[in-house]
This record gives structure tokens, sequence and C-alpha cells, in this order.
């Protein structure tokens, strides 16, 4: 029988080298091509568009059943993915390979840890950031309202998971959420027509003026007696319910099966399974390094005191801070054109999409960071003007705008050559690791022109480090 299973197994070893390579690789590009393209489908149908070029004229489903669902569904695909052998796939596919597998594993872990049971933080929360971003046919507009109309159903099923959350202890700390409530009463409380959900009817280009005056009233009544009562409805939760009964304590190392979720977090962040201590080691190493750093800038500019002495005169003296909002925006106006006179010298693959520059919403801007890009806009934060220094702009805008994120997503989705969960999905390791190293570049490109710039984008590298 041995003797028989190696002739079989020499016979069959055989075989496979003289079957050509080419034909094997085919089958399995083919089957992974085929899985991919089939879940991100679902994935569209599940969470709604995602390329931003079409209005979604509903809401997604977020309820138990919804979310057990989709961890078997994904499961599922990650048992299929095991089947493909890697190494039989092409050079290309290999590389989606290890974009698309971490990319499923890090949605199981989420529905494992039941992490949508925790949709609502200090700096975002489901209630904030609708926008029309693509109204622009008559269809688009009723697309929006029934959208908004979801509202209500929406929000129930995010509040039933946050009771799920309350009762486990699944829950964000406690004095984190103190004052998140003024960005649902903000809502709750405006006129109709002065909700972030009439901006896309204040401006109707191309809309008949007869179906502008039905659609605006129409929008009208939806946000007075679907929207702004379920803000009304929330508000009462959060103030009465969640809030008091979030958990006191800090780390996430406290939540239920806290060592695993944090470890889960790593690996879906920085796609790497590291030690919460090796990184702990890598943020102090990086802290010493980029507080020398900081001095040897403050030599140059001239001071004369010490370290804390100059923090406090970088926070306290008036010509390091814009005077309205109006001049932040334009410094970082300034910035963004000073990179695009050099930006040809140092990247051959320019993206055709532009981007707007607009402040911070006002319901958000007291709990959002100084700014934040994405495709077509960067956000800059004139909310408290003594806390924005005009010297933290060159390293923010270059991070945020060009050549960071309002630049290089909208490169990845120009890129038909990728599949679409490359083209349209965020991975946090390379999108933040790529803005981290725009900011360091600005000193190679000649954006930071004083001792006092290239500090402020020390300061932000130094506030990354801390956070490791």
């Amino acid at each position: 029988m041995h003797v028989l299973a190696a002739s079989i197994g020499a016979a069959m070893l055989v075989a496979a080298a003289v079957l050509p390579a080419q034909a094997a690789d085919q089958n399995a590009d083919q089957r992974f091509v085929a899985l991919y393209t089939k879940e991100w489908n679902w994935r569209i149908a599940q969470f709604g568009n995602q390329d931003g070029k079409a209005v979604d004229d509903r809401l997604p489903k977020v309820d138990a059943a919804t979310q057990d669902m989709r961890q078997h569904y994904w499961e599922d695909v990650m048992a299929a993915l095991n089947a493909i052998p890697r190494d039989r796939l092409s050079p290309r596919e290999q590389i989606n390979y290890d974009v698309y597998k971490p990319q499923i594993a890090a949605f199981i872990a989420d529905q494992k840890f039941r992490t949508y049971e925790m949709p609502a933080n200090s700096d975002s929360a489901f209630w904030s950031g609708f926008e029309c971003g693509h109204c622009r046919s008559v269809q688009d507009y009723r697309n929006w309202i029934s959208q908004i109309s979801d509202i209500p159903r929406y929000f129930h099923e995010q509040t039933d998971e946050m009771r799920a959350g309350l009762k486990r202890g699944f829950t964000p700390p406690q004095v984190t959420l103190q004052g998140r409530d003024k960005s649902i009463s903000g809502i709750a409380d405006e006129k109709p027509e002065d909700t972030p959900f009439y901006v896309p009817f204040k401006t109707m280009d191309g809309i008949a003026p007869a179906d502008q005056t039905a659609l605006r009233a129409e929008a009208v009544a939806a946000i007075r007696d679907k929207v702004q009562p379920a803000y009304t409805e929330l508000l009462k939760f959060w103030n009465d319910t969640y809030v008091p009964g979030a958990r006191k304590t800090l780390a996430a190392d406290d939540l239920p099966d806290g060592k695993a979720f944090y470890q889960s977090q790593i690996l879906e962040y920085t796609t790497l399974d590291w030690t919460p201590e090796k990184i702990h080691q890598i943020g102090l190493d990086e802290v010493a390094k980029i507080h020398q750093q900081m001095l040897d800038e403050m030599k140059k500019t001239g001071f004369k005191g010490d370290f804390p002495a100059f923090l406090k005169f970088l926070r306290t003296d008036p010509q390091f801070y814009a005077k309205t909002p109006q001049e932040l925006l334009d410094h970082a106006a300034w910035v963004a054109k000073e990179f695009d006179g050099v930006a040809s010298r140092y990247f051959g693959l320019l993206p055709r999409a532009r981007f707007a520059i607009k402040p911070v919403p006002a319901d958000i801007a007291p709990f959002w960071t100084s700014g934040r890009g994405g495709p077509g806009v960067y956000f800059v934060n004139t909310y408290d003007l003594p806390h924005r220094p005009l010297y933290n702009l060159p390293a923010l805008t270059l991070h945020e705008s060009a050549p960071g994120h309002a630049w290089q997503m909208p490169l990845a989705m120009e890129d038909k050559s990728l599949p679409d969960f490359r083209r349209y999905t965020y991975i946090s390791a390379y999108g933040e690791g790529w803005a981290l190293y725009c900011e360091w570049l600005g000193d190679e490109m000649g954006i930071y022109k004083t001792p006092y710039q290239r500090f402020g984008m020390l300061g932000y590298q130094i506030w990354r480090a801390v956070r490791l």
C-alpha cells in the first residue's frame, strides 16, 4: 500500500509539473475574483452606494438579526477564501488577496465583538455627517427625501443596539461623552430649513422651478415630521439613559473580553498582529526622538526660555492665531495652492478630482479635530480660534488635503485597474501612514517656511506617537 501510494503520489507530482501554471492560476484567479465581486455587490446592498455618485433611498439596517446575518455571511466568505490557494494566484491577485483577506477578517472580528453596539463616541456618531453629496436630478432629491424619512427606523435600531451595549458594559467612557448632546439638540431645535438635511435644497441648479417648489415642501415636511422628532427622542435617550449608564472606566481592557478586543483592534488598524507592549515601546521611542527634534526647532526660533515657556509663548502670542474663521480658511487655502505649485515635481500621477475647503459644520465642530479631509472636501475647524494655531496649518493641510486624504483617496477611486474593495475602502494603516508621510515630505517640498511651522509638524507627529 505504501509503495502504491508513493507511486500514485509521484505520478500526481509529475502531472502537476507538466500542467500549465497559467491554467491553474487562471482557475484560482477566476474563483477569487468571483468571490470578492459577489461580496462587494452584497456589501453595497447592505450598506449603500460607496462611490458617492448616487443617492441611496434608504439607510442601512442595523438591527440584531441583520448583524448576525452579516457575521455568518462574512464567515462563509472567509471559508471560501481559505479554500483558494494563494500561491496559485497570479501576482496581481496575490496582492488583492493580501488586501482583501484582512479586510474580511476585520469585518468578522467587529461582528464577533459586536462593535455595532457602540455606534457613538466622543468624535463621531451615527446621527452626524448626513450629506447629499450628489443631488443633481429630481430622482436624486426624491431619494434624499426618502433616505432622511428612514431616520426614525434607523435611529430606533441604533438605540436598541446601544441598549444592548449598555447591558454588557460595552460603551465609550462616560467622561468622553460630555457635551455630545449639543450635536443632537442642534438638529432637534432648529428650523427645518436651517438643518444640514435641507442644504441640498438651497441651490437646485438644473431643476425645473415647479419641481423645486414641490421638492422643497416635501423636504421641509420630512425634516419637521420625521427627522426632528427622531432627534428629540434620541436626545432624551442620550441624556436620561445612555450617558448616565456609560462605563466610568477608560481602558479598552475593561470592556467585555477586553484584551482580545484590543488585540483585534491592533490588527484592524495596523494590519500587524503585534502586542500592545511592542506598540507601546514604539510610542516611547518615537516620543523621545520627536521631542528632541522639537527642542532643536525651538532653538532655531531664537527663543531663550525652556520648553514649557516656549509652549506657553506659542499658546498665547496673538501672532500665531487667526482673528476670523475666514482668515483661517484663507491660510489653509494658501498652503494647498503652495503644494499645487510643486506637485508635479514630486508625483507623476495626479488625481483628476479637486477638493473644496470648508469650515467644519457647527453641530460637530466642538468635538472634531482641527481638520479632516476626504474625497472632494478638506474641512477646517474654525471653532475656538484661540486653539487653532496658524503654525500647525501647513502640516494639517498636507495631511488632510493634498497630497494627503483629499488627494490620495480620489486617486485610488479613479484607478479602475483596482477592484472596488480597494478603490472605495479606507484602510487606516495605509491612509494614515500615507498622510503622516505627506507631513514629513512637506519639509523636502519647501512648504514649511519657519521653525514654528516645522515645530507644528512635529507637534502632530508627537501627538500620534503619544497615542501609541
